[in-house]
């Protein structure tokens, strides 16, 4: 097997959490208090595989990128006539609005 694809012939796709930031502010003033909240961990890495969610990825998270990794297993990318430096890439947010994490996607070559 080739290994920047797939076995339906999709590439994979690293995808990476790059940066969570915290708006203890809009906590405070909106959310209610939760004693469990997001796992991910800057630095960490997933791979996601004939386009799929990884195991271990927040399905949250998932729903906010999960068309870019499709496109982006299909081969496709150059996002928003580019968008991005690596047009095979993308800079996606999940969508907590009181502690948004930064994913980096990328297909693995």
């Amino acid at each position: 097997m080739n290994n920047d694809k797939s076995n339906n012939g999709l590439k994979l796709v690293r995808i990476t959490a790059m940066r969570q930031t915290v708006y203890r502010d809009l906590m405070q003033q909106y959310e209610n208090p939760i004693e469990h909240t997001c796992d991910i961990c800057v630095g960490q890495t997933f791979v996601s595989v004939d386009g799929q969610r990884p195991e271990g990825l927040c399905e949250s998270a998932w729903e906010s990128m999960r068309p870019f990794v499709e496109s982006l297993a299909r081969g496709e990318g150059n996002f928003y006539d580019g968008w991005m430096q690596n047009p095979q890439s993308a800079m996606i947010s999940c969508n907590d609005g009181f502690r948004p994490v930064s994913f980096y996607l990328e297909t693995i070559n």
